[in-house]
């Protein structure tokens, strides 16, 4: 299968189409024991789906593993709040800790795709200081890697998906231009929330999407239809459903949707991986391969380790350092809503068109250190309904009097940073689910840094809401974006994978998603989720080379993964 008209979305649909009805004929009768492919991927998600396309593109034979379905655009997704929740990965998850996080629709996707099919779109790179925290603010750790070594690979995830973007970016080392111009015109509720910073003198800007701005490789603009949270039917949204998967399966990777992998194989001596096993329609089948990558997730791809223990690895793969599952930090997603006088209909448009940085990095005198950004964060009635009930306490006739006023509303997001302490975790529980896997029990306590943090950016909010003309009205709790649970790491002893996302322990068992992260910065993170996929993607093939010859080599350690 070659890579022509892959330009088209009608060709992706029907080549999807095409593809899934030849790969069901066959599952059955394929011995997937008995074939060895160069690289098994477990998870389609913002990282899976880059790994393949460059993988696939580079001649390496690549499989993909994925546990929910092959969405179509235009049959599955659907302008309708309830419906499209079921592009969340939905299956029971236990919590505990201080803050019991909220699972389910901002924590993860399932399905090929993952998040970003449901995602805000909205697309930062992280800041030189994320990768100095330990330096720069004595706590956490630094990265083993610096904003430096994925500076090409922002770049490169940039333009390859045509990123839209303001014409000058004011904060972090990157300000611009972007592969796209900006999107116009801006919501209401973006454009309260600008005229409220620029009363009070806070810098702002229309943020940067991974949303077409212009016509590009057959795909439309955005119309501002606003659903990009229950999955952009027009495709103008970025997601690797309808960009990196097709191309991928086009050099001849084959996506497995619909199939649970529930665990990794080991040679006899437990140094090296030889495949998984997972299950589909209630069969289970294996895969072999010279090369494994977890790309599942801060949740599973921890949870896939504790289960595949071995005698070799008796806490679990990668796990010698008893870091698997360890500071995990979900971003504050907390909600500040103000009401104003005239209609603001923060429904319409784009959710988040307008963003600030300001308050970023460490300013000692706020009484925390590290920082946070605002999104101009538009909702639509059912979510704003929920949340209120479920985070804010607020139901009866208060919850129906706010929401007869809905259209007078508009909505700040803060988006900021944990710290990762060793208390937050992902667990095995005693509960079994429908595949015999043990649930994960995920327990999360804010910290007094990020207790003291959320005061400030919620007062920062309300201050903003004000100086635009509105009233303070609530504030809702939340937090959003997972990250941790396998830090990438130079030392063995403190870490589960190297700079590569290699993991120390097993050296043809990669690691590579949001669960490498070392700190959770204070911006949505698919960007750097992407940016270091693909660079974990280019060490593999510089070492295996197009022609194979030193796949091996790779699989089995043997080259040095010591350069930056």
């Amino acid at each position: 299968m070659n890579n022509k008209g892959m330009e088209n979305t009608d060709y992706i649909k029907h080549h999807c189409d095409h593809y899934l009805g030849h790969r069901y004929d066959h599952m059955g009768k394929r011995k997937y024991g008995d074939r060895e492919v160069d690289v098994c991927i477990i998870g389609a998600g913002a990282a899976g789906s880059v790994l393949a396309y460059e993988l696939s593109k580079a001649g390496l034979e690549t499989v993909v593993i994925e546990a929910g379905p092959f969405w179509n655009p235009q049959s599955d997704f659907a302008s309708d709040e309830l419906a499209m929740q079921n592009l969340a990965w939905n299956d029971t998850r236990l919590v505990a800790g201080n803050n019991p996080l909220s699972m389910g629709h901002n924590n993860s996707g399932r399905g090929v795709g993952g998040g970003p099919v449901h995602f805000t779109g909205v697309f930062f790179r992280f800041h030189e200081s994320d990768f100095r925290v330990r330096t720069m603010d004595g706590a956490a750790w630094d990265w083993p890697i610096t904003y430096r070594d994925l500076e090409p690979y922002y770049s490169k995830i940039e333009r390859d998906i045509r990123v839209s973007g303001p014409r000058y970016f004011p904060w972090g080392a990157f300000h611009g231009p972007y592969p796209y111009p900006e999107r116009e015109p801006i919501s209401a509720n973006s454009q309260v929330f600008r005229r409220g910073c620029d009363v009070l003198g806070i810098r702002s800007t229309v943020a940067p999407l991974a949303i077409l701005s212009a016509p590009f490789d057959g795909r439309p603009p955005c119309t501002n239809r606003g659903f990009c949270n229950q999955g952009c039917m027009p495709n103008a949204k970025y997601s690797g459903l309808i960009h990196h998967i097709p191309k991928a399966i086009g050099f001849g990777a084959e996506i497995l949707s619909d199939s649970m992998v529930t665990k990794v194989l080991t040679d006899r001596s437990g140094d090296r991986v030889t495949g998984v096993e997972f299950v589909h329609d209630g069969k289970t089948y294996k895969q072999k391969a010279k090369i494994v990558i977890i790309s599942a997730f801060v949740v599973e791809t921890p949870r896939l380790l504790l289960n595949s223990a071995t005698p070799g690895h008796p806490n679990g793969l990668a796990n010698s350092s008893g870091m698997v599952g360890k500071y995990i930090m979900p971003h504050t997603g907390h909600d500040i809503y103000g009401k104003f006088d005239e209609e603001i209909r923060f429904y319409k448009g784009t959710p988040v068109l307008a963003v600030s940085q300001e308050f970023y990095e460490t300013d000692l005198h706020r009484g925390f250190i590290r920082g946070y950004t605002f999104n101009a964060h538009g909702s639509r009635p059912v979510s704003m309904a929920r949340t209120l009930a479920a985070n804010a306490g607020i139901w009866g006739k208060q919850l129906k009097e706010i929401m007869l006023d809905f259209n007078f509303y508009a909505r700040i997001t803060l988006v900021g940073e944990v710290l990762p302490y060793e208390h937050n975790t992902i667990t095995l529980g005693n509960e079994k689910d429908e595949y015999g896997l043990p649930r994960p029990v995920v327990t999360f306590s804010y910290g007094e840094n990020e207790n003291r943090l959320i005061a400030h950016g919620v007062a920062r909010a309300n201050e903003i809401l004000e100086a635009a003309g509105g009233q303070p009205a609530f504030v809702v709790p939340d937090t959003a974006h997972l990250l941790g649970g396998c830090r990438m790491g130079d030392d063995p002893a403190d870490s589960v994978v190297n700079r590569f996302c290699q993991t120390h322990d097993i050296p043809n068992l990669y690691i590579c998603d949001a669960s490498v992260f070392v700190t959770s910065g204070g911006c949505n993170p698919t960007e750097t989720v992407m940016a270091v996929a693909a660079r974990t993607a280019d060490h593999l093939i510089q070492n295996a080379g197009r022609g194979g010859q030193k796949r091996e080599e790779v699989s089995r350690g043997k080259v040095t993964a010591n350069a930056r």
